[in-house]
This record gives structure tokens, sequence and C-alpha cells, in this order.
């Protein structure tokens, strides 16, 4: 898996950043990557990266956009936010923190990683280890 710190080093070159978590940047990959990076860091759905991609007229399905996002979450370049059962983002920021899901909205923002205090966890099942704990605040407005 890719740390963050190799990331960093690879910068904004997709395809450098690519090959350094050992994917082939293939022309899908490397728009895709393009689409995904050149906007700092985001959120995004597998629906809204496809509309992105063929308004910038990159031919690609949406089956090859979730492959793509999938592969790229297994390489340690996204972090996959899921949302209740049904929804999921993709987060281009692999550093450690939590999440806001602003309710009626459907948008994720950041929270950063010493904003939430996790407390005493479960023991791992025997032959586990805890590798990351994922908390989603969910939020909306006052009424």
């Amino acid at each position: 898996m890719t740390t963050h710190r190799e990331l960093e080093t690879a910068g904004k070159d997709v395809t450098g950043m690519l090959r350094t978590a050992g994917l082939r940047p293939t022309r899908q990959r490397v728009s895709l990557a393009e689409l995904l990076y050149s906007k700092g860091d985001r959120h995004i759905s597998a629906e809204l990266l496809h509309e992105e991609a063929v308004g910038a007229d990159v031919p690609v399905s949406l089956a090859t956009v979730y492959n793509t996002l999938h592969q790229f979450t297994e390489a340690g370049l996204l972090r996959e936010v899921a949302i209740d059962g049904n929804k999921t983002y993709f987060d281009t920021n692999v550093s450690d923190h939590h999440h806001f899901f602003i309710e009626g909205e459907n948008r994720v923002i950041d929270i950063p990683g010493e904003g939430v205090g996790i407390g005493k966890l479960p023991e791992a099942p025997e032959g586990m280890e805890v590798v990351r704990v994922d908390v989603v605040v969910r939020v909306r407005e006052k009424l």
C-alpha cells in the first residue's frame, strides 16, 4: 500500500503518482486521476466523477469509473467513506481524519484527525488487528 508521504512526493504528476502506487498509467486511469486530483482534496461519488468525465469528453463507462476508484483505493490513493449502506464517497485525502456527513445536501467534509477522541476499543478477534477507525458524524441544519 502506498503511504501518504509517497503520494506527496509524487506531487500532482498523476502518471508518476499511479506508477508510485503500482498502477499502470492507462489513458482512462490518467484522465480520471486528473479529474480527481485537479481540484485539491475532495469527496466524490462514482456517479459524480462519471458526470465530470463525460463533461470533459473522457470516454469512460460508469462501471470503469467504479473499478478505477476501487483500484485507486486498494493502492492507497483514495479512502472509501461509506455513508449508511448504500452511499459511498471516495476521499482524495488519505491522511488520518474523520468526516461530517451533511444530511439534505449529501455532502461530506473532513474533521481533522485530532477533532475526534476515540475511547476504549474492543479487542479485535483472534488473529486480527484494528487497522483504522472511521467516524462519520451526521449533521443537518438546525430547524
